[in-house]
């Protein structure tokens, strides 16, 4: 077990001979251990060198006796236990400059900026006809690559079990159409909720790969966007996502239950469902109006109807009422 400080198996052998005998000659040695004569005398000495035995006489065949071994074997072992610290020290240094060049090797393959909106286009289209799971998005007003309307994959991939959770800028719901296409998507499965604003355009597919648009490339003026795979980059994107959604207002669709009974006795008709889904959302009155098509007065009479049905005459407390109901 010596070995490691130096001492050789033969050597060590040697040496409990020695103690154990207390003191010895060489012949004695070679006729316990059973080995050549030159072999001991040359292990002898290599104890000699070591401190660890000392002849008792200046005869060249004087007995010889043991020396302590925690002072010569004790400096061994210091000098090999500063030897592995530094081999420690080295081999830490080592693996943070493994980590290091791992970390740079993996974001080249993590992080991947595509440039071009017919780029972008084709990989939202390819990422959710490969989604099983589940697709979170942030839709922001004024889309860089693909319009709602145009988004076909969703209905798609709602009709195969995939469960989508958007988040829409209260702006687009004011924009021609919207409110309908938005509609559309809720009445497919979608989960939908509104927000003032959101932080950035975003695409999650399955937990594992995220899509989110960047600046736009300074020499073509084209959208880039980066493609972000699993990597603690993802995880904040999909603690983002969370954080904003347990915040928002739900959107629900206009269209009421056509079966069941009446929630309190009342049952709101499609246009006042749809009336309560933008007042609950946040959008204007004019911009109700609007997509209703009726005046502005009209929208505020109907609420005012809504007011009296549900027992409350302030609107924050129609929204309180419209959501307890059920009537959105």
């Amino acid at each position: 077990m010596l070995d490691v400080i130096g001492l050789t198996p033969g050597e060590e052998e040697l040496y409990r001979s020695l103690v154990q005998l207390t003191t010895a000659r060489v012949e004695e040695l070679v006729e316990r251990l059973r080995r050549p004569r030159a072999e001991v005398v040359a292990q002898l000495e290599a104890l000699r060198g070591k401190g660890l035995v000392l002849p008792i006489g200046p005869e060249p065949d004087a007995p010889l006796r043991p020396l302590a071994p925690d002072v010569p074997l004790g400096e061994a072992l210091l000098r090999r236990q500063e030897a592995l610290e530094a081999a420690r020290a080295a081999v830490t240094q080592l693996t943070e400059e493994y980590r290091a060049g791992m970390r740079r090797h993996d974001a080249d393959h993590l992080v991947e900026v595509i440039t071009g909106a017919r780029v972008l286009r084709e990989r939202l289209r390819d990422a959710q006809n490969g989604a099983r799971v589940e697709v979170l998005w942030f839709c922001r007003a004024n889309p860089l690559a693909m319009p709602g309307q145009d988004n076909v994959e969703e209905f798609d991939a709602l009709a195969r079990g995939v469960r989508y959770r958007a988040i829409y800028e209260r702006e687009m719901l004011l924009e021609p159409g919207g409110l309908e296409d938005i509609e559309r998507g809720v009445r497919a499965g979608e989960q939908a909720r509104v927000l003032d604003r959101l932080p950035v355009r975003l695409a999650i597919v399955d937990g594992r790969t995220a899509i989110c648009p960047l600046v736009p490339d300074r020499e073509s003026g084209e959208p880039s966007a980066a493609v972000i795979g699993r990597s603690q980059l993802l995880d904040a994107l999909i603690a983002l996502f969370e954080s904003y959604w347990r915040i928002s207002t739900p959107l629900r669709s206009s269209a009421p239950p056509v079966d069941g009974p009446a929630v309190d006795g009342y049952r709101p008709d499609p246009d006042e469902v749809r009336l309560l889904a933008l007042f609950v959302a946040g959008v204007p009155d004019k911009s109700i109006a609007s997509q209703l098509g009726v005046s502005r007065r009209t929208v505020q009479r109907r609420l005012a109807d809504l007011m009296t049905v549900a027992g409350v005459d302030t609107r924050p407390g129609l929204a309180f009422q419209a959501a307890r109901r059920g009537w959105i």
